[in-house]
Parts: structure tokens; C-alpha cells; sequence
């Protein structure tokens, strides 16, 4: 049995709530947040997934979502790891979401649900993301044969760790899936990557 990988996004946040961008900004969970992480857990537990460890983004938003996880299923506390943080969005940080497509066309991509920003000034890119991912991996590569690890992190770094297992074109996973609040996918230690189907995580 080879280490398997499950990927959460955070709860809803304040930002999120707001419709803001929030990359660093370090807002709390609100009540539908918390309660997404208390579903995130009880979807754990009902497939029967088994989570050995559990590693967090250090940002509020991911870090209380973690605990609550770890709370509910029985595990230890979170451990937190630096490269699990979200993009630096530069100067998008704080702007409205509604604000991207009129500050950053026409270096974006567009999806049913969010519309990506490239490369404004002082963001990371999501090649450097992948970067990242890849170290996140790595780290992970050190764990013994058949561990179970939930990665609780956020939504552009969760699917730029997904295309540093995969190998998958960034592009296309940008539009292929919607990563949502409370949502989990599986990254197998064989390569094989699926997202978790619960009805409860939905919002």
C-alpha cells in the first residue's frame, strides 16, 4: 500500500463571504465555515478514509478548519506546513472578486464559477505554484508506505499540488474542476487522482 494523499480546501472564510480576494489575508471561518469543516470530517469518517496525519496551511481559514477535522475524526493536532499557504495574489490581494476580469484581462482564464488571474504585479504564478507543490511532495515522499495524509490548504495551491502529482497542464486543471469550500480530492501514491463525490460538502 503506497502513501495516499487527500487534498481539502478550508471553509468558508469572512473574505470569502465577501466576495474578496484574499490570497495572505488571515481572515477567520464564519458559521458556514465551520460547519463546511464539521461536514469535511463527517464525509471523512462516513467513507472510511482513515486519516493517519493531517498537515495545514499556516493561515486562520485553513488552520481551524484542520483542528476541527482533527477534533472530529480522532486524530492529532494539525502540523503546519509553510508551503501549503495560498497564492500571494500582489496587488489583487483584497481587491473584489468582481474586480478581476476588469484589472487583469486579457491575462486571464475564465470558468463557470472563477475567473484566474495570470500574472498581476507581485503575484506567484501558477507554474510557481506547481514549484511549491512539488515541494510539498517531496516532503510528503518521507512519510512511511501506507500513511494517510489530509493536506488542508486552499483552493489555487490544492489543485497546483494536484498537477505536481499528475503532471496534468495547469490550464486545464484550472477548468476542469471546481475546488470548492470543504471540498476533498484523492491523490493516490500510484498517480491516480479522483475528487471526493459527498453531497454534504456542497454549499
Amino acid at each position: 500500500m503506497s502513501l495516499e494523499i487527500f487534498i481539502a480546501r478550508h471553509g468558508q472564510d469572512e473574505d470569502n463571504a465577501k466576495g474578496i480576494l484574499n490570497g495572505h489575508r488571515d481572515m477567520p471561518l464564519t458559521d458556514i465555515g465551520r460547519r463546511q469543516a464539521k461536514q469535511l470530517a463527517e464525509g471523512i469518517k462516513n467513507a472510511g478514509l482513515g486519516i493517519d496525519s493531517i498537515f495545514t496551511s499556516p493561515l486562520a481559514r485553513a488552520t481551524e478548519t484542520a483542528q476541527i477535522v482533527a477534533d472530529e475524526i480522532g486524530v492529532q493536532p494539525p502540523e503546519v506546513m509553510e508551503e501549503l499557504i495560498e497564492r500571494n495574489f500582489g496587488i489583487m490581494t483584497g481587491k473584489k472578486v468582481s474586480e478581476v476580469e476588469p484589472l487583469c484581462a486579457p491575462n486571464i482564464i475564465k470558468t463557470n464559477t472563477i475567473t484566474y488571474f495570470l500574472d498581476p504585479e507581485g503575484s506567484e504564478t501558477f507554474p510557481q505554484l506547481i514549484e511549491r507543490g512539488e515541494k510539498v511532495l517531496k516532503k510528503l515522499g518521507r512519510l512511511s508506505v501506507g500513511t494517510r495524509v489530509l493536506l488542508v490548504c486552499h483552493g489555487d495551491i490544492g489543485k497546483m499540488i494536484y498537477c505536481a502529482q499528475t503532471g496534468e497542464d495547469w490550464r486545464d486543471v484550472l477548468t476542469d474542476f471546481h475546488f470548492g469550500n470543504g471540498e476533498l480530492i484523492d491523490i493516490s501514491g500510484d498517480g491516480t487522482v479522483q475528487m471526493i463525490q459527498l453531497k454534504q460538502y456542497n454549499h
